[in-house]
């Protein structure tokens, strides 16, 4: 049983990388006896990761048929960001406030900054070429922030569910084709959380985080309802979830 269990964790992470990433595209099937040839596993290893990627909400499945990536659509992404703005300005106030009485919480908090002015220090100089490459580089440091922020935070069932959020989150990102400029102003956003979080102004934490989320949504729905954005029939601009 446990070879099993590792073997499902294993496509679990693989399959989840590849839909994050959009390397497995919105509406792609799964056949499991497809997958389970090009990822060296059974059926059973196969069928336990795509369940648990359904209940993520990454995949539609529905036994007896063939599962699919999950559809991506302008009123899901609403409706994402509008649960969002409940939750994570709460829990970067509340990491804001517990830092504030306890300084050790904030040591990965100060890391981050150090490496955001490090990151933007380099970026700056680099051609277009280069910082398109090193859009990752950006991506690893806002994750890092939002994993603090899970990690920081004193109430488990606020940071258990913002933590179920990161793959829905993680696949937008990579559908946001904004560019540089869009880059830089994330990466202010980014360094006004960690300011206020790091001086412990909760009213900032909260304003900056609510900021934040407001912009890359309007980022998001420009890149959506671009026309140079080639949309499939699973990525649409339907105005329900």
């Amino acid at each position: 049983m446990a070879r099993a269990t590792g073997k499902s964790e294993a496509v679990y992470e693989r399959l989840k990388g590849d839909i994050e990433s959009l390397r497995l595209r919105p509406g792609a099937k799964l056949g499991e006896i497809q997958l389970g040839e090009e990822l060296g596993a059974s059926r059973t290893p196969v069928r336990e990761a795509i369940r648990r990627l359904a209940r993520e909400g990454l995949v539609d499945f529905v036994p007896g048929e063939v599962a699919r990536v999950a559809p991506i659509s302008l009123g899901g992404v609403r409706a994402l960001f509008e649960f969002r703005m409940l939750l994570e300005p709460r829990a970067a106030a509340s990491v804001a406030a517990s830092g504030a009485v306890d300084e050790r919480l904030l040591l990965p908090f100060r890391a981050l900054e150090k490496q955001l002015d490090d990151f933007d220090e380099h970026f700056r100089t680099r051609d277009a070429a280069a910082q398109a490459r090193s859009y990752q580089e950006f991506y690893d440091i806002s994750e890092g922030f939002d994993q603090a922020v899970i990690g920081a935070c004193r109430n488990p069932y606020l940071a258990r569910t913002i933590r179920d959020l990161r793959s829905q989150t993680v696949r937008l990102r990579h559908l946001s084709h904004s560019g540089p400029r869009r880059m830089l102003t994330s990466l202010e956003e980014h360094r006004a959380m960690l300011k206020a979080i790091t001086n412990g102004d909760v009213q900032a934490a909260d304003a900056a985080c609510r900021h934040h989320l407001a912009q890359t949504l309007q980022a998001l729905i420009e890149s959506l309802t671009s026309q140079d954005l080639a949309f499939g029939p699973d990525i649409h601009l339907d105005v329900v979830g």
